[in-house]
């Protein structure tokens, strides 16, 4: 009996955080559907969501034909791909110079960080495409690849290098002493030890980087965001494309978050 209530008193110890939690999330979630039920009666808005698997994909024959949104979404991907590598290779280029020892390297890199993130992503998207597009020949496609680039790494720059200050002092004496040049060192001391470290806020950075390209829906890309602008101005279907539109964008920052967060469980089992 006694080993019994003990077995008792430890399941209820163990388990009531766990039930207590599991019910004020239950109540969260219904207080919200209840929320979005009551403000969608007022409305009197006739819901279609019968009209939306079209939009995504259709099957003709057997095949899998991709809907608008889809189409868009790829493009989304390319954009986002795309921008995400040139934007670590920026940040990453502007936290070294910001952490050189030259004069000229540092007031460069400075002066790049200030400029873009004390301007919004619009204007720089508008200056791009209407001004150094026409100069350059560029199209939509790069100068929005550019613009995104150059936003975003100017945030990850300093993700960048805090992570690389964190790292204790004696790491850098160690690779002095093993003989190591400064590149070497950063690659083969500095960084694998920096990287676990800023995994996290690099992948807010990402997620951003993933909502952010909805803006180049502006300068006349089929992404995602426009391909539903335009479903949207054809069949006024408007709660239902944007909130299609929302959830997609939430499946893909939410894949992100656990793909990065398995990344940084396996680099805390190797370290």
């Amino acid at each position: 009996m006694t080993s019994l209530s003990l077995s008792g008193k430890s399941f209820l110890t163990r388990g009531w955080p766990v039930v207590k939690d599991g019910l004020k999330y239950s109540l969260v979630v219904g207080g919200l559907v209840w929320l979005f039920a009551r403000g969608t009666s007022t409305l009197a808005y006739n819901w279609q969501w019968y009209r939306v698997p079209r939009y995504l994909w259709t099957w003709d024959g057997g095949r899998l034909i991709l809907g608008p949104l889809l189409k868009g979404l790829l493009v989304t991907f390319q954009i986002t791909l795309v921008s995400l590598v040139l934007a670590m290779a920026v940040a990453l280029t502007a936290a070294l110079c910001r952490l050189s020892s030259s004069f000229s390297a540092r007031a460069l890199a400075r002066g790049y960080l200030e400029l873009i993130r004390n301007t919004p992503l619009l204007i720089q998207l508008f200056f791009f495409y209407f001004v150094l597009a026409p100069i350059l020949n560029l199209g939509s496609f790069v100068s929005a690849v550019l613009a995104l680039s150059l936003f975003e790494g100017a945030y990850a720059s300093e993700i960048l290098r805090a992570g690389i200050l964190s790292i204790d002092l004696g790491q850098w004496e160690a690779a002095s002493s093993l003989g190591l040049t400064k590149p070497a060192t950063y690659r083969y001391v500095i960084l694998p030890q920096a990287i676990p470290r800023i995994l996290p806020p690099l992948t807010s950075q990402a997620i951003s980087l993933v909502k952010d390209s909805a803006l180049v829906s502006t300068i006349a890309i089929y992404d995602l965001t426009m391909q539903g602008q335009a479903i949207v101005a054809e069949t006024y279907l408007t709660f239902e494309i944007w909130f299609t539109v929302a959830l997609i964008y939430l499946i893909i920052t939410i894949s992100l978050s656990i793909l990065v967060h398995r990344m940084e469980s396996r680099f805390k089992l190797r370290s």
